[in-house]
């Protein structure tokens, strides 16, 4: 069993040497695979992450423009070898031990994809209001469109069995990854869990990436990825047949 940690990377130089430290150390209970994808960052990251002495199997790419998150993902999910990905941000707002209560329902065989909410009562959430009322209203939209009852949708935290994430075709360049993939995993015959954990917020000082527009561009996603979207166009024919919906159109 080996897990992959997909990490985008985007102008995170002042703190990521302790966040490479934080994840590279971090004792997940299996093999564990770090996937970097450089998103052709402006300050040290990339020659951070180079020089950095890795005790975990890593592997490293650079895209050679700015394309977006979603983009990086792509390419991360291509690169990785692991039995079970999980999207990781490089930075704090997330806390790596949490990923000790969300992989073992996939682990164990009782979940196939598993979202850590912010939501969910667990005593430490901070929340700044703006983005709390935004992410409630996306995730209310989500799911009533998708039919996948969840209370973050927009979550860092996702963890996927590979045969299921690698058979799904993506195309979000930017933040359009969250609503996406839970607008196509919602078509699946999955088992999907959440489970609680900690956020601590950072402001645009201290490096945030989203904004307004890639909140106001989420509703055109929602309506995209659940409504317009089909099945036999995202949905690649080597998807196991175990989470197939009978009488689906697939390609």
């Amino acid at each position: 069993m080996k897990i992959s940690l997909l990490i985008p990377v985007y102008n995170e130089a002042p703190h990521l040497p302790e966040f490479l430290k934080l994840i590279d150390e971090i004792d997940l209970g299996f093999a564990k695979e770090l996937v970097f994808v450089d998103d052709a960052s402006r300050d040290r990251s990339g020659d951070i992450l180079k020089e950095y002495a890795f005790k975990s199997e890593t592997r490293l790419h650079r895209q050679s423009v700015n394309m977006g998150k979603g983009a990086a993902l792509r390419k991360a999910i291509d690169l990785a070898t692991g039995d079970i990905i999980v999207v990781q941000d490089a930075d704090f707002e997330y806390q790596p031990k949490d990923l000790l209560v969300l992989l073992p329902p996939v682990v164990n065989g009782h979940a196939d994809v598993v979202y850590g909410s912010r939501f969910k009562k667990n005593g430490v959430q901070v929340h700044r209001t703006y983005h709390y009322f935004v992410n409630r209203l996306l995730t209310l939209l989500s799911n009533l469109m998708s039919g996948l009852y969840v209370t973050d949708m927009e979550t860092c935290y996702k963890v996927f069995r590979s045969d299921i994430l690698k058979n799904i075709r993506l195309e979000s360049a930017r933040f359009g990854f969250e609503p996406e993939i839970t607008a196509k995993v919602a078509r699946l015959r999955i088992r999907v869990q959440e489970h609680p954990i900690a956020y601590f917020p950072r402001n645009y000082m201290e490096g945030k990436k989203i904004t307004w527009k890639d909140g106001i561009a989420a509703f055109w996603h929602i309506f995209k990825f659940n409504v317009i979207a089909k099945p036999k166009d995202y949905i690649l024919p080597s998807m196991p047949a175990k989470y197939r919906i009978e009488g689906t159109q697939w390609l």
